[in-house]
């Protein structure tokens, strides 16, 4: 078997599974894996799916021992290494030592030191090989909200912005949006991701907006954080009311600094701003961004991202897609 090209794409696969539940797992990474039998075919693949639920090692472990594959699988590549400390789970090096696997791979090592402590010393102390890096900007990328929250304290923050062919973010007359069909599912599918959303009272007022994910499946049981930056106490609370009806959970600021530090403290990793041309153009000013992606209107829309050269972006931007970083 050619055993490198067996093993990236495993963890190919592995990421697939994980790209599968960004913003699911929140405040946890999205992590996928992958398992080889010793011929080197993919035996199943997992991925940890929400916060407090089995991790992804775990997960697929017990997906092989549920279908008697547990005595072939001799490889497990996974996204982010193996935590090695109890949290809401056990450590998923237990459960890889007690399962009889023989390699570890590992994409990339977690950010957060707590977890990642001790953890290949103890796999290899186990007898158990481990074979670190592969994949690594891919895998790294899935934990773009994760890894700057843990690195920085702050959360990643994406803007959203869409123009249409004069140049004005204003939708016409009883309309709340002008953009096509796929860039409104492009539109859901950066709402479906974030933990919070930032917008200003003028918004709210003018479109009357639900901040609901509607075009594409929305994950089971997730609450959003709705930050609206109102300062004069424009907002009803009838229109508040209203939204925590729809599974939101609003609260008012005076500011998107008031906001970020609020949102933060909640444990979100990251932001949506999705606001008017006044509130999106203060966050980029103030560099209080880390992602634009804007969208204009034409025969086709284009869609335009770009990354704050001041953030420190901790992944390597060159090799980047927008549709690696969306769920499905």
């Amino acid at each position: 078997m050619d055993d490198e090209k067996t093993i990236s794409a495993a963890m190919l696969k592995a990421c697939e599974e994980a790209r599968r539940w960004i913003g699911a797992t929140s405040p946890n990474p999205p992590v996928g894996a992958a398992g080889l039998a010793s011929g080197g075919g993919i035996i199943a693949t997992a991925a940890h799916r929400r916060a407090g639920e089995a991790h992804a090692e775990r997960a697929l472990i017990e997906k092989c021992r549920a279908s008697g594959q547990l005595g072939i699988l001799h490889t497990l590549c996974v996204t982010l290494s193996p935590c090695n400390h109890h949290g809401l789970t056990p450590p998923c090096c237990d459960i890889i030592i007690e399962s009889g696997i023989q390699r570890v791979v590992i994409g990339t090592m977690d950010p957060n030191p707590k977890a990642a402590a001790g953890a290949i010393e103890r796999l290899r102390g186990a007898g158990i090989e481990v074979i670190t890096g592969v994949e690594e900007e891919k895998c790294r990328q899935l934990i773009y909200a994760f890894a700057y929250s843990i690195e920085t304290g702050r959360p990643w923050i994406t803007v959203k912005r869409a123009f249409d062919e004069n140049g004005s973010m204003i939708p016409p007359p009883g309309a709340k949006t002008f953009t096509s069909d796929s860039s409104l599912l492009l539109a859901h599918r950066l709402r479906k991701r974030a933990d919070a959303i930032l917008t200003g009272s003028g918004t709210i007022l003018a479109d009357n907006p639900d901040f609901t994910v509607r075009l594409v499946p929305d994950y089971p049981g997730k609450k959003r954080f709705l930050a609206v930056l109102d300062r004069r106490r424009r907002v009803p609370a009838a229109w508040l009311e209203a939204a925590r009806a729809r599974g939101l959970e609003p609260a008012i600021y005076d500011s998107p600094q008031e906001a970020i530090g609020a949102l933060a403290a909640l444990g979100t990793r990251e932001i949506l701003v999705e606001a008017g041309p006044l509130v999106s153009g203060a966050m980029l000013k103030q560099n209080l961004w880390n992602l634009s992606v804007t969208i204009r209107k034409g025969e086709q829309d284009s869609v335009e991202t770009a990354f704050n050269p001041r953030a420190g972006i901790p992944f390597d931007t060159r090799g980047w897609k927008l549709e690696n970083s969306l769920p499905a």
